[in-house]
Parts: structure tokens; sequence; C-alpha cells
């Protein structure tokens, strides 16, 4: 019998307590008791947000959040900047043609941070703009885009800045109110180390004003809907509760460990793993801004990154990702965001050697493990 470890971008793993929390009996979604849980939750959510404005919950994936922040914001024919600098970026454009709204694209090489001057050229050359939709990391590529200057961008237009976190909120700090971020999204399943099944996004006083003036059609992902239930402490449907008592126990732990702790512990971890990178003499295939949630690795000549994925998964049980759509079978990925720990990191570099020496790369086995460890030692 092999154990089972989730070294992934999302879903992650979900510690022991929260899986217990979420199998106590149920309670009903319309009883007192859980209007209770959805106020805890609410607070909760504000703080992970670094926010003062409302949070809205979806049982969703975080694409249903992302559909949210396009049918909410704008009007059929609408112009919006989509950010494409990998395969979810790509999605914006997606989902703004879906909607009758006109995506201005920009194409950003995948591996590569977007230039905001780039953004504001156009958002100055069209005033007529309306958001500007982009990943806080590309979870594709593994890299950050620098949200902090598009909201500087945004700032004095009239244009939105809509920010998919859906893989960076919980890993590293990003401080909604403080950067002047109009709209973040989430979901369950990547650092708040929940299943996949919730998805969220906070409203900025901007995006409100938006959202009052849009006419795309919406139902079950209405904000003004949420807004009214949410904040008397009810869904607008029916609410997923053992969801919600899970993801109240994450905040329960959040608050014992301390968000700081738990962004430190996870730039440790990628620190760790990408030494182990070097040590095996190969690149990231992030060359601007790789983020600290997760390492996108450039195989070496010869060697397809999705046998990487399956040697693990075969032979071991450990859970990786691979490339998507132009990258695939030339990278693999490896996730430390959440209820990831040095020893799991440590794991999945040893597995890592042994299926990169299986496969024919040349190299000194152990050099990965040992430069790891030197990072974890000195941390």
């Amino acid at each position: 019998m092999k154990k089972v470890s989730l070294l992934a971008p999302g879903p992650t793993p979900v510690p022991p307590r929260t899986l217990l929390a979420m199998a106590q009996p149920l309670i009903h979604h319309r009883s007192a008791d859980f209007q209770e849980v959805i106020g805890q939750v609410r607070a909760g959510l504000k703080k992970i947000y670094q926010t003062a404005n409302e949070v809205l919950v979806f049982c969703s994936s975080g694409t249903g959040a992302m559909e949210s922040a396009v049918s909410n914001l704008l009007s059929p024919g609408d112009k919006a900047v989509a950010i494409r600098g990998g395969k979810f970026g790509e999605r914006w454009s997606l989902l703004l043609e879906a909607y009758g709204c006109q995506p201005v694209n920009v194409d950003v090489p995948w591996g590569q941070a977007v230039d905001p001057g780039q953004v504001e050229a156009l958002l100055k050359a069209d005033p007529t703009i309306k958001a500007v939709y982009v990943q806080a990391l590309e979870t594709s590529t593994g890299v950050d885009h620098p949200i902090q200057a598009l909201a500087q961008v945004t700032k004095n237009t009239g244009a939105v800045l809509v920010v998919d976190a859906v893989s960076a909120l919980g890993a590293y700090s990003i401080p909604t109110d403080q950067w002047g971020l109009d709209v973040v999204i989430s979901g369950s399943q990547k650092a708040l180390m929940m299943p996949p099944g919730l998805a969220f996004a906070s409203i900025g006083p901007k995006a409100m004003e938006l959202m009052k003036k849009s006419t795309l059609p919406k139902f079950y992902f209405s904000w003004a809907k949420e807004l009214k239930n949410q904040t008397e402490n009810k869904g607008a449907f029916t609410s997923p509760v053992t969801l919600f008592m899970g993801l109240l126990d994450i905040f329960k732990l959040i608050d014992e460990v301390g968000l700081e702790t738990i962004f430190a512990e996870t730039a440790v971890r990628s620190q760790a793993f990408k030494a182990a990178v070097a040590a095996w003499g190969l690149e990231l295939y992030s060359k601007q801004r790789p983020s600290t949630a997760l390492t996108a690795v450039q195989c070496p000549a010869g060697i397809d990154g999705q046998k990487v994925v399956k040697w693990l998964k075969e032979k071991y049980a450990i859970y990786i990702a691979g490339g998507q759509d132009q990258a695939k079978g030339k990278i693999f990925r490896v996730a430390h965001m959440g209820y990831i720990n040095e020893f799991d990191t440590l794991q999945a570099i040893s597995a890592i050697e042994m299926a990169l020496k299986g496969l024919g790369h040349a190299f000194e086995m152990g050099s990965g493990v040992a430069a790891a460890q030197k990072i974890f030692g000195e941390a």
C-alpha cells in the first residue's frame, strides 16, 4: 500500500483536524446556528484577504468566481484587458468572449510577467476600457504578475483591476486594501488547505459602482443577490455546510500559526526546492518573478515532463503537475503552499531525483536533497 502525497498546485492536502471538522453531523443551512458560522467565515475571509470589503462565497470552483467577475462588472460589447501569460490568463479572454465583450489581449510570453507600462499605455489610448483581468500567480507557468504595480496603473482610470489569486491567496501576502485591488478571486483547494468546492470574490468600492451598471445576464453568480443575503449571514442558495465548517477550522488553524509565519514557511519551502533544481543542473520555467507558491521546472533535453509526473504517481503515489498547452511535456510543477511541510518537500525532491535518473538525466544523486536540507537547516 502506498501513502498518497499531494504536491500538485491544487488540490493540496487537507489537515486531518479539518477533515474531522467536516465529518461532524450536519446542521441546517437556514438555521440560526449556521448563520453564526457564516458570520465567522465572513470575518475570517476578510482577515485572509486583508480587507474591510465584503468577500462573497460561491459553491463552485475558482472559475465560477472568475465568470462572476465578468458577468457582474460588464455589459455587452464592453472592452476589457486580458493579461494572457499562461493557460489561466487565456481563460479571461475566453470568458469575455463568451459574454459578448471585447477582450483587449495582452499576450505575454509564457514564463514572463506582464509589463505594467504596456497596460498603462492601453488604458490611456482607450478610456472606454472597463476592466483589467490578471492572475496574481499564473499557475501554469509559476510566474507572479506585478499586481501592486497594476493597481497603481488602474487607480486613476475608469477601469477596475480584477485579480485571480486562486493559487496565491494564503501562500504569500496580498494586502487587498493596502494595494487598492478592486476584485480579488480565490478558491478553497490551494493555500487555504480545503477540498475543492468553494470560490471567493472580494468586492471593492470601485467594483461595486461598476456592478450597478452591468447589464450582462447573471443568476447563480449574482453579486447583488449574494451581497444582500451574505450581509445578513445567509446564503442566496443552499450553502455547502460541510465546507463552511471546514473553512472555519482552517481559519482557527491560521490564527494559531499566524499568517506571516505561514507566508515565511512557504517561502522557505520554495527556496529549498529551487535550490534542489539548481543542484540538478536544471532551470526554472519562470524567467521572471518566480512564485513562492509553486515551482515550474524546465525539463532537461530529451526528457518529457509528463513522464516525470507519471513516474512519481505510479511508483510512489506522489502527485505533482505537468505542463499545460504549449508547456506540456516541457515542464513539471511542484506546490509549496498550504498543508505541506519541509519533509513533504524533501520527499518530493528525493522522488524527482529518482525519476530524473531513471529517465536518463545525468547529475549527482542526492545533490538536490542536500541543497534543500542546507536551506532548511539554515532556516
